[in-house]
Protein backbone atom coordinates (compact mmCIF):
# COMPACT_ATOMS: atom_id res chain seq x y z
CA UNK A 1 0.00 0.00 0.00
CA UNK A 2 2.66 2.43 1.00
CA UNK A 3 6.07 2.42 -0.53
CA UNK A 4 7.45 3.00 2.95
CA UNK A 5 7.01 1.39 6.32
CA UNK A 6 3.46 2.48 6.95
CA UNK A 7 3.15 4.37 10.25
CA UNK A 8 0.82 2.58 12.60
CA UNK A 9 -2.76 3.72 12.62
CA UNK A 10 -3.89 2.81 16.08
CA UNK A 11 -7.33 2.10 14.90
CA UNK A 12 -8.34 4.69 17.42
CA UNK A 13 -8.18 3.83 21.07
CA UNK A 14 -5.69 1.15 20.29
CA UNK A 15 -2.38 1.92 21.95
CA UNK A 16 -3.88 3.55 25.01
CA UNK A 17 -6.28 0.68 25.46
CA UNK A 18 -3.66 -2.01 24.98
CA UNK A 19 -1.23 -0.25 27.27
CA UNK A 20 -3.57 0.14 30.21
CA UNK A 21 -5.70 -2.94 29.62
CA UNK A 22 -8.99 -1.14 29.25
CA UNK A 23 -11.63 -1.48 26.54
CA UNK A 24 -10.83 0.47 23.42
CA UNK A 25 -14.12 2.35 23.54
CA UNK A 26 -16.48 3.61 26.18
CA UNK A 27 -20.09 2.55 26.06
CA UNK A 28 -21.35 6.07 25.46
CA UNK A 29 -21.00 7.41 21.94
CA UNK A 30 -19.52 10.91 21.59
CA UNK A 31 -21.93 13.76 21.18
CA UNK A 32 -22.61 14.95 17.64
CA UNK A 33 -20.78 17.99 16.38
CA UNK A 34 -21.71 21.06 18.34
CA UNK A 35 -23.74 23.74 16.62
CA UNK A 36 -21.88 26.52 18.36
CA UNK A 37 -18.58 27.31 16.72
CA UNK A 38 -16.30 29.40 18.87
CA UNK A 39 -13.31 28.80 16.61
CA UNK A 40 -12.46 30.77 13.49
CA UNK A 41 -13.19 27.83 11.24
CA UNK A 42 -14.88 24.47 10.98
CA UNK A 43 -13.06 21.33 9.89
CA UNK A 44 -16.45 19.65 9.53
CA UNK A 45 -17.32 21.86 6.56
CA UNK A 46 -17.39 19.46 3.58
CA UNK A 47 -14.49 21.05 1.66
CA UNK A 48 -12.31 21.20 4.77
CA UNK A 49 -13.19 17.65 5.81
CA UNK A 50 -12.11 16.45 2.36
CA UNK A 51 -8.77 18.21 2.87
CA UNK A 52 -8.40 16.55 6.27
CA UNK A 53 -9.00 13.10 4.76
CA UNK A 54 -6.36 13.73 2.10
CA UNK A 55 -3.81 15.01 4.60
CA UNK A 56 -4.19 11.94 6.80
CA UNK A 57 -4.05 9.64 3.78
CA UNK A 58 -0.80 11.23 2.61
CA UNK A 59 0.79 10.18 5.89
CA UNK A 60 -0.89 6.82 6.31
CA UNK A 61 -1.07 5.63 2.72
CA UNK A 62 1.38 7.76 0.70
CA UNK A 63 -1.60 8.81 -1.40
CA UNK A 64 -4.20 11.56 -1.49
CA UNK A 65 -6.82 9.10 -2.68
CA UNK A 66 -8.31 8.27 0.71
CA UNK A 67 -11.40 6.68 -0.81
CA UNK A 68 -9.23 3.99 -2.37
CA UNK A 69 -8.48 2.76 1.15
CA UNK A 70 -11.91 1.30 1.94
CA UNK A 71 -10.66 -2.01 0.52
CA UNK A 72 -7.19 -1.85 2.06
CA UNK A 73 -6.30 -4.65 4.46
CA UNK A 74 -3.01 -6.20 5.56
CA UNK A 75 -1.03 -7.21 8.61
CA UNK A 76 1.77 -4.66 8.81
CA UNK A 77 3.57 -6.59 11.54
CA UNK A 78 2.93 -4.14 14.36
CA UNK A 79 1.36 -6.61 16.76
CA UNK A 80 -2.18 -5.37 16.11
CA UNK A 81 -3.32 -8.03 13.66
CA UNK A 82 -4.95 -6.79 10.48
CA UNK A 83 -5.00 -3.07 9.71
CA UNK A 84 -7.72 -2.09 7.28
CA UNK A 85 -9.94 0.57 5.81
CA UNK A 86 -9.91 4.34 5.66
CA UNK A 87 -8.78 4.87 9.23
CA UNK A 88 -6.72 1.78 9.93
CA UNK A 89 -9.24 -0.29 11.87
CA UNK A 90 -7.30 -3.08 13.62
CA UNK A 91 -8.40 -6.62 14.42
CA UNK A 92 -6.36 -6.58 17.62
CA UNK A 93 -7.56 -3.29 19.09
CA UNK A 94 -11.34 -3.41 19.17
CA UNK A 95 -12.28 -0.88 16.55
CA UNK A 96 -12.43 -3.32 13.65
CA UNK A 97 -14.76 -5.50 15.70
CA UNK A 98 -17.01 -2.54 16.49
CA UNK A 99 -17.05 -1.54 12.81
CA UNK A 100 -18.10 -5.01 11.66
CA UNK A 101 -20.72 -5.20 14.41
CA UNK A 102 -22.19 -1.86 13.32
CA UNK A 103 -22.08 -2.92 9.68
CA UNK A 104 -23.84 -6.18 10.51
CA UNK A 105 -26.52 -4.35 12.48
CA UNK A 106 -27.24 -2.29 9.36
CA UNK A 107 -26.77 -5.11 6.83
CA UNK A 108 -27.19 -8.50 8.54
CA UNK A 109 -26.49 -10.51 5.39
CA UNK A 110 -22.99 -9.23 4.60
CA UNK A 111 -19.69 -10.93 3.70
CA UNK A 112 -18.07 -10.14 7.07
CA UNK A 113 -20.86 -11.18 9.45
CA UNK A 114 -19.71 -14.80 9.70
CA UNK A 115 -16.29 -13.63 10.96
CA UNK A 116 -17.67 -11.86 14.04
CA UNK A 117 -16.99 -14.81 16.40
CA UNK A 118 -13.39 -14.96 15.20
CA UNK A 119 -12.95 -11.19 15.51
CA UNK A 120 -14.16 -11.36 19.10
CA UNK A 121 -11.68 -14.14 19.88
CA UNK A 122 -8.63 -12.40 18.35
CA UNK A 123 -9.42 -8.98 19.83
CA UNK A 124 -6.47 -7.85 21.90
CA UNK A 125 -4.02 -10.08 19.99
CA UNK A 126 -2.28 -10.21 16.63
CA UNK A 127 -3.78 -13.61 15.82
CA UNK A 128 -5.32 -14.44 12.43
CA UNK A 129 -7.17 -17.45 13.83
CA UNK A 130 -10.47 -17.89 12.02
CA UNK A 131 -9.69 -15.03 9.66
CA UNK A 132 -6.89 -15.40 7.10
CA UNK A 133 -7.39 -15.21 3.36
CA UNK A 134 -11.18 -15.78 3.48
CA UNK A 135 -11.54 -12.76 5.77
CA UNK A 136 -9.26 -10.60 3.62
CA UNK A 137 -11.28 -11.49 0.54
CA UNK A 138 -14.55 -10.83 2.36
CA UNK A 139 -13.29 -7.41 3.49
CA UNK A 140 -12.47 -6.44 -0.09
CA UNK A 141 -15.83 -7.74 -1.28
CA UNK A 142 -17.68 -5.72 1.36
CA UNK A 143 -15.59 -2.62 0.63
CA UNK A 144 -17.00 -2.51 -2.89
CA UNK A 145 -20.44 -1.78 -1.45
CA UNK A 146 -21.77 1.62 -0.45
CA UNK A 147 -23.15 0.11 2.76
CA UNK A 148 -19.72 -0.87 4.08
CA UNK A 149 -18.17 2.39 2.92
CA UNK A 150 -20.89 4.21 4.86
CA UNK A 151 -20.20 2.05 7.91
CA UNK A 152 -16.50 2.97 7.76
CA UNK A 153 -17.36 6.66 7.39
CA UNK A 154 -19.73 6.52 10.34
CA UNK A 155 -17.22 4.83 12.66
CA UNK A 156 -14.50 7.28 11.60
CA UNK A 157 -16.78 10.17 12.52
CA UNK A 158 -18.11 8.66 15.73
CA UNK A 159 -14.78 7.64 17.22
CA UNK A 160 -12.27 10.11 15.79
CA UNK A 161 -13.48 13.00 13.69
CA UNK A 162 -16.42 14.34 15.68
CA UNK A 163 -14.67 14.13 19.07
CA UNK A 164 -11.56 15.85 17.68
CA UNK A 165 -13.49 18.67 16.03
CA UNK A 166 -15.73 19.14 19.06
CA UNK A 167 -12.74 19.36 21.39
CA UNK A 168 -10.95 21.69 19.01
CA UNK A 169 -13.92 24.04 18.89
CA UNK A 170 -14.27 23.90 22.67
CA UNK A 171 -10.60 24.87 22.96
CA UNK A 172 -11.12 27.79 20.58
CA UNK A 173 -9.00 26.34 17.78
CA UNK A 174 -9.03 27.21 14.10
CA UNK A 175 -9.59 24.76 11.27
CA UNK A 176 -5.88 23.92 11.34
CA UNK A 177 -5.96 23.37 15.09
CA UNK A 178 -8.96 21.08 14.75
CA UNK A 179 -7.07 19.10 12.10
CA UNK A 180 -4.02 18.82 14.35
CA UNK A 181 -6.31 17.30 16.99
CA UNK A 182 -7.88 14.94 14.45
CA UNK A 183 -4.57 13.61 13.14
CA UNK A 184 -3.42 13.03 16.71
CA UNK A 185 -6.57 11.21 17.83
CA UNK A 186 -6.37 8.94 14.77
CA UNK A 187 -2.84 7.87 15.65
CA UNK A 188 -2.91 7.89 19.44
CA UNK A 189 -6.51 7.11 20.33
CA UNK A 190 -9.04 9.15 22.34
CA UNK A 191 -8.09 7.86 25.79
CA UNK A 192 -6.74 9.67 28.83
CA UNK A 193 -3.44 7.83 29.30
CA UNK A 194 -0.17 9.68 28.83
CA UNK A 195 0.31 8.34 25.30
CA UNK A 196 -3.25 9.04 24.14
CA UNK A 197 -4.77 12.15 22.59
CA UNK A 198 -6.11 13.17 25.99
CA UNK A 199 -2.70 12.78 27.58
CA UNK A 200 -0.99 14.78 24.85
CA UNK A 201 -3.53 17.58 25.23
CA UNK A 202 -3.10 17.56 29.00
CA UNK A 203 0.68 17.86 28.64
CA UNK A 204 0.31 20.74 26.18
CA UNK A 205 -2.08 22.59 28.50
CA UNK A 206 0.53 22.42 31.24
CA UNK A 207 2.84 24.41 28.96
CA UNK A 208 0.43 26.83 27.25
CA UNK A 209 -3.14 28.10 27.47
CA UNK A 210 -5.66 27.23 24.79
CA UNK A 211 -7.28 30.13 22.90
CA UNK A 212 -10.46 29.46 24.90
CA UNK A 213 -8.39 30.11 28.05
CA UNK A 214 -7.05 33.34 26.58
CA UNK A 215 -3.87 31.88 25.16
CA UNK A 216 -2.19 32.33 21.79
CA UNK A 217 -3.15 29.58 19.33
CA UNK A 218 0.27 29.29 17.71
CA UNK A 219 1.97 28.96 21.08
CA UNK A 220 -0.52 26.37 22.24
CA UNK A 221 -0.43 24.28 19.05
CA UNK A 222 3.37 24.23 19.09
CA UNK A 223 3.21 22.94 22.67
CA UNK A 224 0.71 20.30 21.57
CA UNK A 225 2.85 19.18 18.63
CA UNK A 226 5.97 19.08 20.82
CA UNK A 227 4.13 16.84 23.28
CA UNK A 228 2.87 14.65 20.48
CA UNK A 229 6.35 14.17 19.02
CA UNK A 230 7.61 12.91 22.36
CA UNK A 231 4.90 10.25 22.32
CA UNK A 232 5.49 9.37 18.65
CA UNK A 233 9.17 8.72 19.25
CA UNK A 234 8.37 6.11 21.88
CA UNK A 235 7.30 3.64 19.18
CA UNK A 236 9.44 2.71 16.19
CA UNK A 237 6.56 2.74 13.73
CA UNK A 238 5.77 6.35 14.69
CA UNK A 239 9.30 7.63 15.13
CA UNK A 240 9.36 9.52 11.83
CA UNK A 241 7.67 12.78 12.81
CA UNK A 242 7.58 14.39 9.37
CA UNK A 243 3.77 14.46 9.39
CA UNK A 244 4.25 17.01 12.15
CA UNK A 245 7.48 18.70 11.04
CA UNK A 246 6.96 19.12 7.30
CA UNK A 247 3.18 19.19 7.24
CA UNK A 248 1.40 20.52 10.32
CA UNK A 249 4.18 22.78 11.59
CA UNK A 250 4.67 24.06 8.06
CA UNK A 251 1.03 25.16 7.84
CA UNK A 252 1.25 26.63 11.35
CA UNK A 253 4.41 28.61 10.57
CA UNK A 254 2.77 29.89 7.40
CA UNK A 255 -0.18 31.11 9.46
CA UNK A 256 -2.58 29.02 7.38
CA UNK A 257 -5.14 28.58 10.15
CA UNK A 258 -7.99 28.16 7.66
CA UNK A 259 -6.21 25.42 5.66
CA UNK A 260 -6.84 27.43 2.51
CA UNK A 261 -5.50 26.05 -0.74
CA UNK A 262 -3.13 25.61 -2.38
CA UNK A 263 -1.55 23.43 0.28
CA UNK A 264 1.95 22.09 -0.25
CA UNK A 265 3.71 19.75 2.18
CA UNK A 266 5.97 16.74 2.54
CA UNK A 267 5.59 13.48 4.43
CA UNK A 268 8.48 11.01 4.63
CA UNK A 269 10.22 13.04 1.93
CA UNK A 270 7.40 12.84 -0.59
CA UNK A 271 5.81 16.06 -1.82
CA UNK A 272 2.05 16.64 -2.02
CA UNK A 273 -0.16 19.45 -3.25
CA UNK A 274 -3.86 20.23 -2.92
CA UNK A 275 -4.89 23.02 -5.28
Amino acid sequence: MSKKLRPVLLGAAAVAALAIGTPAFSAAAPAPLSASVRATGDLAAPAKKEIAMKLVSSAENSSLDWKAQYKYIEDIGDGRGYTAGIIGFCSGTGDMLELVEAYTDAVPDNPLAKFLPALRKVNGTDSHAGLGTPFVNAWKQAAATSAFQTAQNNERDRVYFNPAVNQGKSDGLSTLGQFIYYDAIVMHGPGTSTDSFGGIRRTAMQKAKTPAQGGNETTYLKAFLDARKVVMKKEEAHADTSRVDTEQLKFLNEGNFDLHTPLKWKVYGDSYTIN
